[in-house]
């Protein structure tokens, strides 16, 4: 997708609103779509964005509601595009961003100036992010900093807990201390769940009792019974709810026909999403089943009859064609999960009887760093081992 092509394409574009980008480089063809009714944008692959390319999107499409870049980090977006957006875009209620330079007090005081209708806010895997800033966005419902660094929770707490239309706060894979926790819960308004996962404070010997039963408020995380608080989020329905995730526990404790079912109807399904005609559900589907055929990443083991399974129905073929997609997003997923089910020796032989090894090549060759990089991957994985050396 690149500026050639959204000129060709910009007539058909004037109602356009919602649009997926695969890589930083379309994003100065986003422009000339001249889509100015565009509601919503997501990008993948957003390393290069720059500062410059996201305020022009900003300033040519001021009816955007909802902007999403990542999860690959944007290591070029600082304040300066973040500020664009919020003068450009009034009727934001959403962004997400991963891995952002930096967002000073002033990008966040005019989001909160000029996004009067901002409810979803993440800046997740970043660094820099004015915690104190944040505290202004009263019209936020749901805030995510999941992953990053250098957050003063002391500031935090007192006033992030202050929010007025906050329910929901992920703090995920952060430093957050047993002290932010407890003022979350016992101080905020309207707070229903907070999300602690991969956070080391819960890590010691605390009181989880405690920490889990807070004025009706959720707190989740690994050590909490994670099935009972989502169950509670259905209380008008809990009864139904709960009867479910038992008949799930159950099954996944009880039944010893269970991975017999998963490979069967697992594999079914799965092959039968590859071969959608939406890209998105393609894309969804291919990395489902890189990570359905491993059972151990670092040992780089996988499941031999899962991967049998894709293959016995045809599944190479369908990867080997999403792989040859002029979509790198695709590319990438695609020759991710060639390269998980290439651990397999016999899947190794059909990928190589199918032309693989010629795909993948060509993938290695990509300017796309992930989808070199899962390429490589995958001629790695079929070149080792005595069994199945196919390179």
């Amino acid at each position: 997708f690149d500026t050639a092509a959204a000129v060709s394409l910009s007539l058909r574009c004037k109602n356009l609103q919602r649009l997926k980008f695969p890589a930083a480089g379309s994003a100065d063809a986003i422009v000339s779509l001249q889509a100015r009714e565009l509601r919503e944008i997501s990008g993948d692959f957003c390393r290069d964005i720059t500062d410059a390319a996201l305020s022009v999107i900003a300033a040519r499409h001021e009816m955007l509601e909802s902007i999403h870049l990542g999860p690959d980090p944007c290591e070029r977006i600082s304040s300066d595009a973040i500020k664009a957006i919020a003068y450009c875009c009034p009727r934001l209620r959403r962004l997400w961003m991963s891995g952002v330079k930096e967002a000073n007090g002033d990008a966040i005081n005019a989001l909160a100036k000029h996004c009067r209708q901002l409810m979803e806010l993440g800046f997740v895997e970043s660094d820099n992010i004015d915690e104190v800033a944040l505290g202004n966005l009263s019209s936020l419902k749901f805030l995510s900093v999941a992953g990053t660094r250098n957050l003063k929770w002391g500031s935090v707490a007192q006033v992030w807990s202050r929010l007025p239309q906050l329910v929901g706060l992920d703090v995920s894979r952060t430093d957050v201390n047993l002290s932010a926790i407890t003022r979350f819960l016992s101080l905020s308004r309207n707070l229903k769940v907070l999300i602690a996962l991969n956070c080391p404070v819960f890590e010691g010997e605390v009181d989880r009792n405690t920490m889990h039963n807070n004025k009706g408020r959720i707190l989740l995380t690994l050590f909490s019974d994670i099935v009972k608080g989502v169950a509670s989020l259905f209380a008008d329905n809990l009864e139904s709810v709960t009867d479910v995730f038992q008949h799930w526990k159950e099954i996944r404790n009880g039944d010893k026909n269970l991975d017999e079912v998963v490979l069967t109807q697992g594999a079914a399904v799965l092959l039968s999403l590859l071969q959608s005609s939406q890209e998105e559900v393609q894309e969804r589907a291919a990395t489902a089943v890189a990570t359905f055929v491993v059972i151990d990443d670092e040992d780089a083991t996988v499941h031999c009859q899962r991967a049998e399974a894709i293959l016995c129905g045809d599944g190479i073929r369908m990867l080997l064609n999403l792989a040859r997609s002029c979509q790198e997003v695709l590319q990438s997923e695609a020759a991710k999960a060639i390269a998980n089910l290439s651990i397999d020796s016999k899947v190794a032989k059909a990928v190589a009887e199918s032309g693989g090894i010629d795909i993948l090549a060509n993938l290695a060759k990509s300017t796309n760093r992930l989808v070199a990089e899962e390429a490589a991957g995958g001629l790695w994985n079929l070149s080792v081992g005595d069994e199945h050396k196919v390179v």
